[in-house]
């Protein structure tokens, strides 16, 4: 179903199982012989969620033959992808706290746990901001494992579409203080026009020395509408039913770079390839046109002046 601009989600259903998708390629990704994250909550996460295909790929149930095919291959793909892309955001975070910050935001947090899983500073607070459905499954399940946070974790419940600002006022942020920020994974879920305001609100609540971190597609619209349908097309097979092309907004969007660097923000630019480089991964040989776009991804990291 196409995206509207009241639309919800859970974690099974529409944008939220993309998240459950990341969180079971953190899930395998963690079981590798040399991993480059560590991860345990992810798979007890996805089984609890229980959308079946992602259940039966975190407990080995789909076959070698139907991993190096069709949706496997893809999720093969996409497992080096996310552990790449994690590496990354758990490297950013820790990076700032390292550095002195001590508040941290992650938007759109999905089934990530970092607040359980880094190792923060003391005094580290870290607000994850999320759909209702999302924050209230994740804080159940996680305590239902006995999981207690390594930082000070306070839940911001509402749609980035919204007025979220005031919303993580009203849990306690302090706009006085340098903040660390993620949007991972999350661009081309928001309408063009709410791309700029995210990056208008997080511009507005930061002082300088603040930090961020993001992702973008370069060919974003409807080429990755295309890669989306391309990936839907394949794990149709294997029993996800969720058509991921739909969830993608396509228009022109202002240039993440560029629009960061006019409102103060001091830019640098890695791109996946040199991601994969850096964490000793080779990168994919995407021999699909549709897929083959994700060697553009750019990783963003910002400190504001």
């Amino acid at each position: 179903m196409a995206r509207t601009d009241r639309d919800s989600w859970d974690l099974a259903s529409s944008v939220g199982a993309t998240a459950t998708m990341v969180a079971a390629a953190r899930a395998l990704a963690t079981e590798e012989t040399n991993p480059i994250i560590n991860d345990p909550f992810a798979a007890p996460l996805v089984r609890a969620v229980g959308v079946d295909f992602f259940t039966r790929m975190v407990d080995h149930e789909i076959t070698p033959e139907e991993m190096a095919d069709g949706a496997g291959g893809d999720m093969a793909r996409e497992t080096d992808s996310m552990a790449v892309r994690t590496r990354f955001f758990d490297e950013f975070f820790l990076n700032a706290a390292n550095a002195g910050v001590r508040q941290s935001v992650i938007l759109a947090a999905g089934l990530d746990s970092r607040p359980y899983r880094l190792a923060w500073p003391p005094g580290s607070i870290v607000y994850e901001v999320d759909q209702p459905k999302v924050i209230e499954f994740k804080t159940a399940t996680m305590s239902a494992l006995g999981a207690v946070p390594t930082a000070e974790r306070r839940t911001v419940s509402v749609d980035l579409r919204e007025d979220w600002p005031s919303a993580l006022r009203a849990a306690g942020f302090d706009a006085n203080r340098p903040t660390a920020w993620s949007a991972e994974g999350l661009l081309m879920y928001l309408p063009p026009e709410a791309q700029d305001r995210l990056f208008d609100n997080i511009t507005a609540l930061s002082v300088p020395g603040s930090q961020l971190a993001t992702e973008y597609h370069p060919d974003s619209g409807a080429a990755a509408a295309e890669r989306e349908q391309a990936a839907t097309d394949r794990w149709r097979n294997l029993g996800f039913g969720v058509n991921m092309s739909d969830l993608v907004y396509v228009g022109d969007r202002s240039p993440v770079v560029d629009y960061l660097s006019a409102r103060g923000w001091q830019v640098t630019t890695r791109t996946r390839q040199e991601l994969f480089a850096a964490y000793g991964r080779e990168f994919p040989d995407y021999d699909d046109d549709a897929l083959a776009s994700f060697r553009n991804v750019i990783a963003v990291t910002a400190t504001l002046r």
